[in-house]
């Protein structure tokens, strides 16, 4: 899943400056899995704002909404009636496709983002999530144990630790594992490293990542 986190809400602040009225906007799509956009989060974002706003003595409306996913149009088009009451601000709490798509659904808004887009991960334990892929386009974890030195190795190397790895931890953070270590004791305890590691294996295929710019996949058999 993709995982975000609120900006500071100083920031927020700064975008709403000079607005009367206020909708932020959340997705129940992966930044509620990781408890950054979803229904609670704009809740609690909507009453923040409020609160500072009356400190300072302004009278500013700020109204919630949360949608089941920013970053599919059939979805942002609940947003019309509300959009229609003229808000001088939208805060989208969604990874940077929400703000994104809104703002292209109605380009008279002023759509914000209120989140902060970090990587493509999963849940380590209640609380803590981790990177474990680049959206590289040609997966090729399979050579590698299951593993992605693309994602979890500081160089992306990925034929092999470098010079700086010492005792299977990485040079950049004592708290960062080397993913080789971890990938070469895995092929060892599973006797696939003679099979798997010995031959040559062909380069990465990387026409299918950001090289040739933003990516589009269609599905003729979804299309209609």
């Amino acid at each position: 899943m993709i995982i975000a986190e609120r900006k500071p809400i100083d920031e927020l602040k700064g975008f709403i400056a000079e607005a009367k009225k206020v909708l932020v906007v959340g997705c129940r799509g992966c930044v509620t899995v990781c408890n950054a956009g979803g229904t609670k989060e704009v809740g609690l974002l909507a009453s923040l704002l409020r609160l500072d706003c009356e400190k300072e003595g302004r009278q500013v409306q700020v109204d919630e909404h949360t949608l089941e996913r920013q970053c599919d149009p059939e979805y942002i088009d609940e947003l019309l009636e509300l959009v229609e009451k003229k808000y001088d601000a939208i805060l989208s709490m969604a990874c940077s496709v929400g703000p994104q798509f809104i703002a292209a659904r109605y380009p008279d808004q002023n759509v914000f983002p209120s989140l902060n887009t970090l990587f493509i991960g999963g849940a380590l334990k209640h609380g803590a999530w981790a990177e474990r892929c680049q959206g590289c386009g040609n997966c090729v974890i399979h050579r590698f144990g299951g593993l992605c030195p693309i994602a979890r190795c500081a160089k992306s190397l990925q034929n092999g630790p470098c010079g700086g790895s010492a005792g299977g931890i990485c040079e950049i953070s004592k708290d960062v594992e080397c993913v080789w270590h971890l990938i070469t004791t895995k092929m060892m305890e599973t006797g696939r490293a003679e099979t798997d590691f010995v031959p040559v294996q062909p380069m990465k295929d990387w026409s299918s990542s950001r090289d040739g710019g933003p990516r589009t996949i269609i599905r003729e058999d979804l299309v209609k």
